[in-house]
């Protein structure tokens, strides 16, 4: 067996890009080759995270945006679950359900934004039916696709054993779905965060689209900054929980 000679770079090495781009950008804002009014220098928006964190209106905005996201992602994923089961167990109900749900998934789900004020107002429930809609579909469609792909040797050599249909489904058809289904998840936290920065532009009186929106009239460009750091950050630290729960979840799988 052939051995690859290329070798993973460590996480420092990792950091020496990012590094690199903080560096250029501080020494562009320093030179005056980029603007304050354009972009604010990295020194700047630390400064300002810094003042925003100890006045406690970064942590207000971080919670509610959070809360925001947790609820939507709570919604959309019982929904995506749900259908996903009964989509990929049921002959009827993929028949039934997934013509629909790829009709619907096709939309721009931003676009539906002018749909939700319509439907629920100006308040918190567009903002959380947006996020909703982007974690309900990427979960469907991983859950269903795994539980379809199962390998159909194992289930008949689980039928051969005497299981009965629960118990395959629950010993066999669940477990070969998990891996499709983490991918699914990762997918859908992605677009939850996506989906928020969107939706906290509907008439948000509080959370980190409030906190931007205010400094974009101002042309406070450092704070604008650091709520979007702030908006990746959280998506990062979301997407490494579920990779580290993909890794004790799928210990079994081979390397």
């Amino acid at each position: 067996m052939a051995l690859s000679l290329v070798r993973k770079p460590t996480l420092p090495v990792r950091w020496i890009s990012p590094v690199a781009l903080v560096l250029l950008w501080q020494l562009a804002s320093s030179t005056g080759v980029l603007s304050p009014e354009k972009l604010a220098s990295p020194l700047t928006v630390a400064e300002s995270a810094a003042e925003l964190i100890a006045d406690g209106q970064l942590v207000d905005a971080f919670l509610v945006s959070l809360g925001r996201v947790f609820f939507g992602f709570l919604i959309g994923g019982l929904v995506g679950v749900a259908l996903g089961l009964i989509s990929g167990l049921s002959r009827w109900g993929e028949t039934l359900l997934d013509p629909p749900v790829q009709m619907l998934r096709t939309l721009p789900h931003l676009g539906l934004i002018p749909l939700f004020i319509l439907w629920f107002g100006i308040g918190e429930e567009p903002k959380l039916a947006l996020v909703a809609a982007g974690v309900a579909f990427p979960l469907y469609l991983n859950l269903h696709a795994g539980i379809r792909q199962t390998d159909p040797g194992l289930v008949e050599a689980a039928r051969a054993l005497g299981y009965s249909r629960f118990e395959r489904v629950a010993h066999v058809v669940l477990p070969s779905a998990v891996p499709q289904t983490l991918v699914g998840l990762r997918i859908a936290l992605g677009t939850a965060w996506l989906s928020l920065i969107v939706g906290e532009q509907i008439n948000a009186d509080s959370g980190l689209g409030h906190l931007i929106n205010n400094a974009r009239e101002f042309l406070r460009t450092d704070v604008v900054v650091v709520g979007l750091v702030v908006y990746a950050l959280l998506g990062l630290t979301t997407d490494a929980l579920v990779r580290l729960l993909e890794r004790r979840v799928l210990r079994w799988r081979a390397r």
